[in-house]
């Protein structure tokens, strides 16, 4: 079989953009568009999740040169406005310095190398004070004071200012990269400024933010989900089997799958006993009662309708009417898909409505097989609504569960199903006889693309 004709199949029934295109609602033209390539099927090597000396190559020359997001604007709404970032060993203070500039430095004293500010997260001071011998900053990085300045004649405010990082914003979120010489920010998004204009992030605030420590390499976990064929399985779900995957280049990937309808065809495949609730196929009305979106037991399906349109049209009235604003024009899909974009390296973007979320992995500290996962929940705002006070994360170890958080509801129990195949998953990596991991050609091309990059990161010298 050519390359050309390998990556060509699919699954069987309605496809996504089939879907997409048949809604009462349209969808915005993005979601319309279709970009896949196949881009290989050799086994990926377990030894990436694994690698004491593949991890130190990535902190060494991926986490230092990459656009990667710190926090969003809502953090830094004051002048003296702080918050840290932290990747693997790295610590970045991103400052609002003047009411009309953010700024971003290395968390690290230039007398002796002490971290400035201790905790990651959000705080604020009007100066840059190092806790070891007091040396000061002022809010844009330049020298205030030393003390004892008599015995520090060789100091200059060149060399001894804080140590700059490159910092840019899209869509409400601060990014830095802490290489001098890194490409623009808008290289690295691609296509997401035009997609996501349709989708303004910049209007939407923080309504939860949940941090949890994995079980997992920090890759392991987010390519857990940049895929849906694990929904039969793991959740039990019909959604997912004709989901669209898009390669839009080398950072920009996404998937969209369908909720509220499904090809019984397409399910044939997995056989019926991975889902023999599917047997017979469900009717609309019962894949109304089962979406997982809200409680749609007063809605009622007329000939013609299907159960996505009556319940994003509930939704429209329902969510709109709780964040007072009006989604009357909002597609079908905005309101009920899972839409999900992934910016290399590690962050995950969601336009919808109902399912308005946004990923970051990155590596806990030094260690290979853990990794730390934010999840926000962004809702929009109401027009000309300011933006709140961002609420603070709420913190999980590696045994806590995610129900324990209120404010997720019935996500509580998706992101237990989602994380927990985790440990499971990287302990078999150190067992395994077979080297690699085998990927779909189609289902998991992301995951390919996303490794890719990452080659491209480590091998350039």
């Amino acid at each position: 079989m050519s390359n050309s004709e390998r990556g060509r199949a699919r699954a069987k029934g309605r496809t996504t953009a089939e879907i997409l295109h048949g809604d009462r609602r349209k969808a915005p033209p993005p979601l319309l568009e279709e970009r896949y390539e196949f881009l290989g099927e050799d086994d990926i090597s377990i030894d990436r999740y694994i690698s004491r000396d593949i991890f130190e190559r990535e902190i060494e020359q991926l986490w230092p040169r990459v656009w990667q997001w710190a926090c969003r604007e809502e953090h830094l709404q004051k002048v003296g406005d702080t918050y840290v970032y932290d990747v693997g060993p790295y610590s970045i203070i991103v400052v609002r310095s003047a009411s009309d500039a953010i700024e971003a430095f290395l968390n690290t004293c230039t007398h002796r190398g002490t971290r400035i500010l201790s905790a990651e997260g959000s705080g604020f001071s009007q100066t840059l004070t190092c806790p070891f011998h007091g040396w000061c900053w002022n809010l844009d990085g330049s020298i205030k004071n030393i003390p004892a300045r008599w015995d520090f004649p060789h100091v200059d405010a060149d060399r001894h200012g804080l140590q700059r990082v490159q910092c840019e914003i899209w869509g409400g979120f601060i990014f830095i990269n802490m290489d001098p010489s890194a490409a623009p920010l808008a290289d690295q998004l691609d296509v997401l400024p035009e997609h996501f204009s349709h989708f303004p992030l910049e209007r939407r605030r923080i309504a939860v933010h949940v941090e949890k420590r994995l079980p997992a390499n920090w890759k392991a976990a987010q390519e857990a989900f940049m895929e849906a064929y694990h929904n039969i399985e793991t959740h039990d779900s019909p959604n997912g089997a004709n989901a669209q995957y898009d390669i839009f280049g080398r950072f920009v990937t996404r998937f969209i799958h369908n909720i509220g309808s499904y090809s019984p065809e397409a399910l044939e495949d997995y056989g019926r006993s991975a889902a023999p609730w599917l047997d017979p196929p469900l009717t609309e009305e019962e894949q109304l009662r089962t979406m997982g979106l809200g409680n749609f037991d007063n809605e009622k399906i007329a000939e013609g309708q299907t159960a996505r349109g009556i319940a994003a049209e509930a939704l429209r009235k329902s969510v709109g009417a709780r964040l007072g604003i009006d989604l009357s024009d909002c597609s079908d899909s905005l309101m009920v898909d899972s839409i999900e974009y992934h910016l290399f390296p590690n962050m995950f973007l969601f336009p919808g409505i109902s399912i308005p979320m946004v990923y970051r992995f990155r590596p806990a500290g030094d260690d290979v097989d853990s990794s730390l996962f934010d999840l926000l929940i962004l809702e929009p705002l109401p027009e000309g609504a300011g933006h709140p006070d961002p609420p603070e994360p709420i913190r999980l170890d590696l045994e806590q569960s995610y129900t324990e958080v209120k404010e997720l509801g019935w996500l509580g129990r998706v992101y237990d199903q989602d994380t927990g195949n985790l440990r499971a998953q990287q302990r078999g990596f150190k067992t395994s006889r077979k080297p690699g991991i085998t990927l779909g050609n189609y289902q998991e091309a992301r995951i390919r693309r996303l490794q890719m990059t990452i080659d491209e990161f480590l091998n350039d010298d």
